[in-house]
């Protein structure tokens, strides 16, 4: 096995190894060369909804690819995970936990209940307290055991995605 790769999922051993293979045929194709040989290359390969651009054209993919995921995406089910996602479903199963994200994009404020309870107030509530502590940054009303206000943030993270870390730094410019 590539010393990157990972062990298919349980039942979906064909599609996981297609796409394998697929990858290791693709793997030495340059970016310029799949760009020469297709003028559409970044239309055919990426999506935009309103101020959003995912654009995949510059990955080591093809048509086939595509094709590829896609069958593993419909092999694997993915579009009921989703929906049991939404529906607030324990889908986290090394947690035995919902997985709400979805809740905190939920700015249309659609209930959605895990266990019987709609989680939305909660989650409101805490939205709305990292608004407060985040405008109290902002304009100098927090302030340190200095009676000083915060001025800069060190932020210690234990790994994994530097996602949390850019939104607060991006949260709390000025």
């Amino acid at each position: 096995m590539h010393p990157r790769r990972q062990p298919a999922p349980r039942g979906l051993e064909q599609p996981w190894q297609a796409l394998q293979e697929h990858a290791d045929r693709i793997k030495d194709l340059h970016l310029r060369d799949l760009f020469t040989a297709d003028e559409d290359r970044f239309a055919r390969f990426s999506l935009k909804f309103e101020e959003i651009l995912l654009d995949f054209s510059k990955n080591h993919i093809t048509g086939e690819t595509l094709d590829l995921l896609l069958d593993l995406a419909h092999q694997a089910r993915l579009g009921d995970w989703i929906e049991r996602m939404f529906r607030g479903e324990r889908i986290n199963n090394t947690e035995n936990r919902a997985v709400l994200h979805v809740a905190l994009r939920n700015r249309a404020n659609t209930p959605i209940e895990v266990d019987g309870e709609d989680v939305m107030p909660g989650v409101n509530r805490v939205l709305e307290q990292m608004h407060d502590f985040t405008e109290a940054v902002r304009t100098g009303s927090w302030t340190g055991c200095t009676g000083r206000p915060v001025t800069d943030v060190v932020n210690i993270g234990i790994g994994g995605s530097d996602l949390g870390p850019h939104m607060v730094t991006t949260a709390l410019r000025p």
